[in-house]
């Protein structure tokens, strides 16, 4: 399948990162060649080459010299690199949402703000995200009353107990006209309330990493916004900062 230059070793990186992800290479097993690759994905070698490159500097392969490049062994948590919103879209590879609180209109003054909007109202949704069975994260996720009512018939997002392997921003992407493009993020330590301590099993008071994101698509617009706490016993945040050119 061919991909546009610019930007395919970046695409060639994220479906491998995946693959190790979802355990298709177990721990130390030896990936494909850089030209069994450039043939499978119809680009150069040097593409596949800077995939692998990016893939080493985040921890998730080892290269050995004349023998090849092999996973690395997993860890008991879950390791998330981020580098683009695609890849933020891409957490449906290798874990599962739960649905806690479905989708529905709710008058929440902050939310609204922070999403700009001329009016008090947005469409909220509360879920657990899992890995191997075990939830590593909550998520509050607030929507402008548009882009809710755009998500009101999704049965993965509205009934209690609901569980799928979607993004809510994957979903939003597919719907909308104009396409995500940005996602402002902050990242702080809070601790658990009787809520999330419930949720993620833990003790009230115990320190939890928040992140909150903000999502604008190309014209600007605040499309989601999404509170997430995640036990850090369970879940590495990793980020792949790249100079421009």
């Amino acid at each position: 399948m061919a991909m546009r230059a610019e930007s395919s070793y970046r695409l060639v990186a994220r479906e491998l990162r995946a693959q190790i992800l979802q355990g298709v290479f177990s721990d130390g097993q030896r990936l494909p060649t850089e030209a069994e690759l450039s043939a499978d994905y119809a680009v150069s070698r040097q593409t596949i080459r800077r995939a692998f490159q990016d893939l080493v500097s985040e921890g998730m392969v080892y290269r050995i010299p004349g023998r090849g490049t092999f996973a690395q062994p997993a860890s008991d948590g879950y390791i998330r690199q981020v580098g683009s919103v695609d890849d933020l879209m891409g957490l449906s590879d290798d874990t599962g949402m739960e649905i806690l609180e479905p989708l529905a209109r709710r008058v929440d003054l902050i939310s609204a703000g922070r999403l700009r909007l001329s009016s008090d109202a947005v469409f909220r949704l509360k879920f657990a995200r899992t890995h191997d069975g075990t939830r590593f994260c909550v998520t509050t996720v607030s929507l402008p009353p548009q882009v809710g009512r755009e998500l009101s018939n999704v049965p993965e997002l509205t009934t209690v107990g609901a569980q799928s392997e979607v993004t809510v921003i994957g979903l939003i992407d597919a719907r909308l006209r104009d396409p995500i493009a940005e996602a402002q993020q902050s990242i702080t330590v809070e601790v658990a309330g009787e809520a999330e301590s419930a949720y993620l099993h833990c003790d009230a008071g115990h320190p939890l990493l928040r992140v909150d994101r903000l999502y604008l698509d190309t014209t600007g617009q605040a499309v989601e916004l999404a509170t997430s706490h995640f036990l850090p016993e369970h879940y590495s945040y990793r980020i792949s900062l790249r100079r421009n050119s």
